[in-house]
């Protein structure tokens, strides 16, 4: 974790808090694609392996 988040440019708790899949304590996380293309050349993977395979539900009640 320490060195994925340092590569990352992201403090420890941040990176911590992502894996989680958290931004605050019950608050789903929403990383910036800044940072999602940060994490995903650090752990040499693509984008898209980093992203959940459903797709949410976008349509306006």
């Amino acid at each position: 974790q320490d060195r994925v988040a340092y590569e990352s440019n992201l403090s420890r708790y941040t990176y911590q808090k992502l894996e989680k899949g958290e931004s605050k304590p019950g608050t789903p996380a929403n990383p910036t694609v800044k940072t999602l293309l940060a994490v995903a050349q650090v752990l040499d993977v693509q984008l898209t392996d980093l992203l959940p395979s459903v797709t949410p539900d976008l349509t306006i009640r």
